[in-house]
C-alpha cells in the first residue's frame, strides 16, 4: 500500500471521484436520439428523461445505508464492489433493447454510484485534515467537473454515431478496481477520528448545520440538473443543435465549475461558508437568467459559464463544511445523507421541471430557476448581515 500523501493514492481518489459525475451526464447528449428510437412507446419523452435521472433516485435511497456500512465495515471493500457493479451496470445500455431493462441497469448503476461517491469522499476526509482536506476537496470537485467535460464531450461525439455508444464510457470503472486494491490503504478508524489528527476532530455534531446543508444540496441539484435534462431539447428547439453541440455546451458549464473548484481553498481562506454559498447562488441565478433569454448559442454558452462558476463552489463548500463538523465515526453517515440530498435533487429535477416546461416552455423554466437561486442568494446575505450584527452586539 502507498502512503496516503503519495501521488498514486491521490490520483486514484480523484479519478474514482469523476465516476460520480459521469453516471448521469455522459448520456445526456443521447437523449434526443434515444427519444426518437423509442418513439413508439407511450410517454417516450418522460421515460427517456428518466433513463438519465433514474440512477439519482437509487443513489439517494442507497447512500444512507452505504454510509452506515462503511462506518462499520470499512471503506475499501465497499468501493471495490461498487466499481465492479458500476462498470457492468453502466455499460448495459450497449446491449439491452427494452427501455424497462435499460432502466433496471440504470438503477443498479445508481446503487454503485452511492458506494463510489460516499466512500471516495470519506476516504479523503479520513486521509487528510484541516487546510489540506479543504484543498483536496476543492481538487476533487475540479476533477469531477473536468471529468464531466471530457465525458460529456466524448459522449456528444459518440452519440452522433449512435445513441448507444456513450455507454461504452462506463467500462472505465473496471480499470480502476486494481488501482483501489493495490494502492489505497484502509484507514485506521478510531472512536476519535479516522486517520486525522485526533485534536482536530469534532466531538459532537451540529445537526442544524447538517440539515441546512442537505437542503442546499437538494435545491441546488434540482436547479442544476435542468442543464443536462432540458438543455439538449432547448438547443434543438432554438437552433436545431446537434448532439455534439449539446455535449460541448454542457461541458462548458462543468469546465467552468472545475476552475472555481480549483480556486475554492483560496476563496475559503478569505470567506465564510455562508459567504461562499451566497456567491455561488448569485452566479447560478445570473447564469440561468442568461440562458432563459435564448438569444443565440453564444448567449446560452455565457449563461452556462456563469452558472458553472457558481456550481463549482458549491460541492467543495458542502463537503468541507460537513467533514469539518462530523466526528470520524459518524462521517460516513453524514456524507451518506449529503449524497442522498444531492442525488434526490437530480432525480426530482425532471419531475419538477417537466410539468412546468410543458405548461410555460423551457425558457420560462430556466427563468424561474434563476429566480429561485436569486432568492437563496438574498437569504444568504440576510443571514450574513444578522450574524455580523450579532457579532458587533456581543
Amino acid at each position: 500500500m502507498q502512503p496516503t500523501n503519495s501521488l498514486p493514492v491521490k490520483i486514484t481518489l480523484l479519478v474514482v471521484s469523476t465516476l460520480t459525475v459521469m453516471a448521469g451526464a455522459t448520456i445526456a447528449p443521447s437523449l434526443p436520439a434515444m427519444k426518437q428510437h423509442f418513439s413508439t412507446i407511450p410517454n417516450a419523452d418522460y421515460w427517456v428523461r428518466l433513463i438519465l435521472t433514474a440512477p439519482a433516485l437509487f443513489i439517494a435511497l442507497a447512500a444512507p445505508f452505504i454510509g452506515a456500512t462503511i462506518d462499520r465495515l470499512g471503506r475499501k471493500p465497499v468501493l471495490i464492489v461498487a466499481l465492479l457493479v458500476y462498470g457492468l451496470a453502466g455499460s448495459s445500455g450497449l446491449w439491452l433493447n427494452a427501455i424497462g431493462f435499460i432502466l433496471f441497469g440504470r438503477a443498479l448503476l445508481g446503487l454503485s454510484v452511492a458506494g463510489v461517491m460516499v466512500t471516495a469522499t470519506a476516504l479523503i476526509a479520513d486521509y487528510y485534515t484541516g487546510k489540506e482536506r479543504g484543498q483536496f476537496l476543492g481538487i476533487q470537485a475540479a476533477f469531477m467537473a473536468l471529468g464531466g467535460v471530457i465525458f460529456l464531450t466524448l459522449g456528444g461525439f459518440l452519440a452522433d454515431i449512435n445513441w448507444r455508444m456513450p455507454f461504452f464510457i462506463y467500462l472505465i470503472a473496471l480499470v480502476l478496481v486494481p488501482c483501489v486494491v493495490l494502492l489505497l490503504p484502509e484507514p485506521n478508524r478510531t472512536a476519535k477520528g479516522a486517520g486525522a489528527n485526533v485534536a482536530d476532530e469534532p466531538t459532537s455534531l451540529a445537526t442544524g448545520l447538517v440539515v441546512l446543508t442537505y437542503a442546499i444540496a437538494l435545491i441546488s441539484q434540482i436547479v442544476f440538473y435542468l442543464i443536462p435534462v432540458q438543455l439538449p431539447f432547448y438547443l434543438q428547439q432554438l437552433l436545431q443543435a446537434s448532439s455534439s453541440q449539446s455535449g460541448l455546451a454542457i461541458a462548458l458549464a462543468t469546465g467552468c465549475s472545475a476552475v472555481s473548484s480549483l480556486l475554492y481553498q483560496r476563496v475559503k481562506a478569505r470567506l465564510s461558508f455562508i459567504s461562499i454559498y451566497g456567491i455561488a447562488f448569485l452566479n447560478m441565478a445570473l447564469g440561468y437568467e442568461s440562458i432563459s433569454f435564448g438569444a443565440g448559442y453564444a448567449v446560452i454558452l455565457l449563461g452556462l459559464a456563469i452558472a458553472g462558476l457558481g456550481l463549482g463552489l458549491l460541492m467543495p463548500n458542502m463537503n468541507f463544511c460537513l467533514t469539518s463538523i462530523a466526528p470520524g465515526v459518524a462521517r460516513g453517515r453524514v456524507l451518506g445523507g449529503l449524497t442522498t440530498s444531492f442525488f434526490l435533487g437530480q432525480f426530482l429535477s425532471p419531475l419538477v421541471s417537466q410539468p412546468l416546461t410543458n405548461f410555460v416552455g423551457i425558457a420560462v423554466t430556466y427563468r424561474t430557476a434563476g429566480i429561485v437561486m436569486g432568492i437563496m442568494a438574498i437569504a444568504a446575505l440576510v443571514f450574513l448581515m444578522r450574524a455580523k450584527t450579532a457579532g458587533n452586539a456581543s
